[in-house]
């Protein structure tokens, strides 16, 4: 029920947003704009919201959000009307689906995503050693040093 909540409200905003930007475009209509966001909206929830999210950060999941946003409207707009750029129009609307998802991931991660407590995080304070030996000489590991030649020297 989570998911499906999480959805209409992606599905909403996207048509919301859509609508707003490419009305009075020339070809497109009420069921085109509901067409593109309901395309939109799943592939972008399955990729977007449930498998990039939980693995990357809100901004990763955000600017991919953009593209995919970008390359959708573009090209559904191009093949729902009978020619014409919508370049301008495709990136703005992509802009602003962007900038809902940054607000969106964190809704999603705060409801909808599994706790994410039992997650092995990394440790914070890493102090790496390391040991050196007196027998090796630093640049070149087969060259013994003149010190334990020395050493070696008076044993003989």
């Amino acid at each position: 029920m989570k998911h499906v909540k999480a959805f209409a409200i992606k599905f909403v905003a996207a048509f919301v947003l859509l609508y707003l930007i490419l009305a009075g475009v020339q070809g497109i209509t009420f069921g085109d704009v509901f067409i593109i966001s309901l395309v939109l909206g799943s592939i972008a929830y399955v990729i977007g919201d449930l498998f990039l999210l939980p693995r990357t950060s809100n901004t990763v999941a955000a600017l991919a959000d953009f593209g995919l946003a970008f390359i959708l409207i573009y090209f559904m707009t191009d093949g729902m009307t009978d020619g014409g750029t919508y370049l301008t129009r495709s990136i703005l609307a992509a802009l602003a689906l962007m900038v809902f998802e940054l607000f969106f991931h964190r809704y999603v991660v705060r409801n909808t995503l599994p706790n994410r407590s039992n997650v092995r995080k990394a440790p914070v304070n890493l102090q790496y050693q390391t040991e050196a030996s007196e027998q090796i000489h630093p640049e070149f590991p087969t060259k013994l040093t003149d010190e334990f030649h020395l050493k070696n020297r008076d044993k003989e």
